[in-house]
């Protein structure tokens, strides 16, 4: 499974960039916003920073709701740099949208799928991704993780080249969830990342080896 971190802040990504298992970047308006980035080319230079911290995919959101405007707004995100990965919502013209781009050969990844239904119809239009948003579900009393599971079943049964990419990860478990079931790729902060490290019995046994090891050298 892919590792991704979502988020704009650039102190994070360069972290679990130097961790060696960061393979991209999932951002949006309200990541970018909470980093105080705004204005369009502020925002177009921020994507180009993470761009030059990690080789590997990089969202970057349209804002248009339009067909001609996603089409517009995409095209210039893909020129910007190679790792591009633009970010389409799920609307019927954002379907369209998908569709062209996927003619065009630029990558896309289809955000805020909350059913089956929806992510059939983002690889259909040749997505290259797509993010359910099972934290988002969770928080509405709906098992997300049943819609990943979900959306594997029907990928495999017609072996769409789609990825599922597993979004809104709140903490380890997720990843381990998703993991289990078999999601491409899933994106979430870099304390969920961190926390797969971590154990008591870990920092015990480590604590102990050191402990004895200083024994030995009195």
């Amino acid at each position: 499974m892919k590792f991704f971190i979502d988020t704009a802040n650039l102190n994070d990504i360069k972290e679990a960039n130097d961790m060696g298992i960061l393979d991209g970047v999932t951002t949006n308006p309200s990541l970018m916003a909470k980093e105080g980035i705004t204005g369009e080319q502020n925002i177009l230079d921020h994507y180009m920073a993470i761009c030059n911290i990690v080789d590997g995919p990089v969202s970057a959101e349209v804002i248009s709701t339009d067909y001609e405007g996603m089409v517009r707004e995409g095209e210039h995100l893909a020129s910007l740099h190679k790792n591009i990965v633009v970010k389409i919502p799920m609307i019927p013209e954002g379907i369209k949208a998908i569709k062209y781009f996927s003619g065009k050969g630029i990558k896309t990844n289809c955000t805020l799928i909350f059913s089956a239904g929806q992510a059939l119809l983002a690889a259909k239009a040749g997505a290259t991704y797509i993010s359910p948003f099972l934290g988002r579900l969770d928080d509405v009393s709906t098992n997300g993780l049943d819609l990943i599971a979900q959306i594997r079943l029907i990928y495999d049964n017609y072996m769409f080249d789609t990825q599922i990419l597993a979004a809104s990860v709140r903490h380890p478990m997720h990843i381990i969830n998703c993991a289990e079931i078999g999601s491409d790729v899933m994106t979430g902060p870099l304390s969920a990342i961190k926390a797969l490290a971590k154990h008591p019995l870990t920092d015990i046994g480590l604590q102990q080896f050191l402990a004895d090891h200083a024994k030995g050298n009195k």
